[in-house]
């Protein structure tokens, strides 16, 4: 994932900002519950995860579902599948396993949300068939996205299916410099039960605004293939802790890198790291990270 890379990740500031203080009143009204955690990649094929798949592994998804209990699905963004397609990804998984499909360019980027409740219906009856495995469908917005159209926004989140959870990632700067903007956009979310995703990449921290719409943390960590990306992931077990503690329901984490073979291994840290801290029992997965668990403190 090339968003927000920089030549030199020893000259960011990767601390993680307070949380933004309407976090903690959407967490407090939330009702407890058991934590819900799912931690995957961004893809699960073998090009990108070079040494992740045992030789001789002949279904990819197969192998992946029982590594990992989710998937980013960054493929629906180039092609809104078919029904037939995601009844096959759906038998190909176990119970317990979530899909999160990103909403085809054709609706965020081309269409850039006008006039696009057909193409978005059809996205949406498809990857209804996921059934118990579906998890919030995310809608990133361009970069040039701004927000002289957030009537658009408006209308897409409102208009959205509700049976369909929705998650939404905007990455214009103007959406966060301007605090008005901000609360409007926050507030829209808030009220329409959408989460607002959170973004940790090196070259972009006014994402990284630690404001939950929901009592569901969506958080899309862009490792910068760097020592520091360990520090990193620590900081973030602190901060679900705490977020933990007054309400948090679930965690949908999904680990990226500039260089994606090194995914599994970031996740096979954090995942045992998580198990370790609530108490989980999820699947810490095989990779090449297994030959080092002592050195990574797993």
């Amino acid at each position: 994932m090339k968003f927000g890379k920089v030549d030199d990740p020893e000259k960011i500031d990767f601390s993680l900002p307070k949380t933004h203080p309407a976090t903690y009143e959407v967490l407090h009204d939330a009702e407890q519950r058991p934590f819900e955690v799912y931690v995957g990649c961004a893809k699960w094929n073998k090009q990108d995860l070079k040494g992740f798949y045992p030789r001789g592994t002949k279904d990819e998804l197969v192998y992946y579902a029982t590594q990992f209990n989710s998937i980013e699905l960054n493929g629906t963004f180039y092609n809104s599948p078919s029904k037939q397609q995601v009844e096959t990804w759906e038998a190909k998984t176990p119970d317990g396993f979530k899909f999160f499909p990103k909403i085809p360019q054709t609706i965020s980027h081309y269409g850039r949300l006008k006039n696009v409740k057909e193409k978005t219906l059809e996205f949406t009856d498809a990857v209804a068939l996921f059934g118990e495995k579906l998890g919030p469908s995310f809608l990133q917005l361009i970069d040039n996205y701004k927000p002289k159209d957030f009537d658009r926004v408006q209308a897409f989140v409102e208009e959205f299916p509700k049976g369909i959870p929705l998650a939404v990632e905007v990455r214009n700067e103007e959406w966060f410099s301007d605090k008005g903007v901000f609360e409007r956009y926050t507030m829209l979310l808030e009220n329409n039960q959408v989460a607002n995703i959170i973004v940790d990449t090196a070259g972009r921290r006014d994402m990284l605004h630690m404001r939950l719409t929901t009592a569901s943390a969506f958080v899309r960590y862009v490792g910068a293939n760097h020592p520091t990306d360990y520090q990193r992931l620590d900081d973030w077990l602190q901060r679900i802790a705490e977020w933990r503690k007054e309400g948090l329901q679930s965690l949908y984490f999904f680990i990226h890198q500039n260089v994606e073979l090194e995914s599994p291994l970031l996740a096979a840290y954090f995942i045992g790291k998580l198990n370790a801290l609530f108490d989980l029992h999820l699947e810490v997965p095989n990779s090449r990270a297994n030959g080092e668990q002592g050195k990574l403190g797993l």
